[in-house]
């Protein structure tokens, strides 16, 4: 693979990465289709994803920073710091530490289960079944979700439920922002909070793995896959710019409209890779 190809997939990355249909699958199916044919790599997928995080920090830059400091100032308080701290304060410490609490289950998953996410997990017959799965989950939980709730609402054990789904993530297919959307769906959120949430609780997770892979491309060139760490890096800033147009653009969508069209997507997406898979046409592995 060379540099046209990676940005390519950069710019994929960015198309995807926040829109619930994974930008994963995306990368591992655009990558047979590629003069090379071959898969991009787990570490190829996780470094763009800096990029497209990065997106992220730019489009929630004034939430985050007030996140950020209600949660240093609540540091070491005990409960008279709470009881006495504004409301606007207190809102935002809670949202830090709930934060935490969310990306802890990734953590652990990500680490333990590495062997499976390069290998297993890449499989196009689990990539093309979860595209459909989760594309149906997600059509029930927004449908039938409560969508009363906002995220002064959010709770510890909601926040470990977040987490709990983001780790399904590290499937290609599943989609992070699907998941932990069709979740808060579940939970009773409303969309624009669901959706809020989910981008804020991916950005430790995503550049944690990011980060990790970076420096496995740079002590462990042979785990890297197929692209140098400069085409990878040329890949990242394409998502990068990209993936901070859609950000923009779904918030605006998801204030009045349903997530169906991602379902119908997802669900055609996944349909069409089993006929492919299943005809021989592309080699699963």
């Amino acid at each position: 693979m060379g540099l046209l190809d990676a940005l390519i997939l950069g710019l994929i990355q960015g198309l995807t990465e926040f829109l619930p249909i994974s930008s994963s699958a995306h990368l591992r199916i655009a990558g047979e289709f590629l003069p090379a044919a071959t898969d991009p790599g787990a570490t190829f997928t996780a470094i763009t994803q800096i990029g497209t995080e990065l997106a992220v920090l730019v489009y929630f830059a004034k939430d985050i920073g007030r996140i950020l400091q209600g949660w240093f100032r609540s540091l070491g308080k005990d409960r008279a710091w709470w009881s006495q701290a504004s409301a606007e304060d207190r809102s935002h410490a809670r949202m830090g530490w709930l934060i935490i609490v969310g990306t802890l289950p990734i953590v652990v998953v990500g680490y333990t289960a590495q062997d499976y996410i390069r290998g297993a997990f890449r499989s196009l017959w689990l990539v093309a079944t979860v595209l459909i799965v989760f594309g149906l989950i997600l059509a029930v939980a927004d449908w039938w979700g409560r969508k009363t709730r906002d995220l002064t609402a959010l709770t510890v054990p909601h926040g470990v439920l977040y987490g709990v789904a983001q780790t399904l993530a590290l499937i290609p297919g599943v989609s992070r922002s699907g998941a932990t959307i069709a979740m808060g769906r579940t939970l009773g959120y409303d969309r624009v909070s669901a959706t809020r949430y989910s981008f804020l609780l991916a950005i430790p997770a995503v550049f944690g793995s990011g980060f990790y892979e970076l420096n496995t491309a740079l002590t462990r060139p042979e785990l890297a896959g197929p692209f140098s760490l400069l085409e990878i890096t040329a890949a990242t800033i394409v998502a990068f710019g990209v993936a901070l147009a859609v950000i923009a653009w779904l918030m605006r969508y998801i204030a009045t409209r349903s997530f169906m069209p991602f379902v119908i997507y997802r669900v055609a997406l996944g349909t069409a890779l089993l006929i492919a898979l299943g005809t021989g046409f592309i080699d699963p592995l």
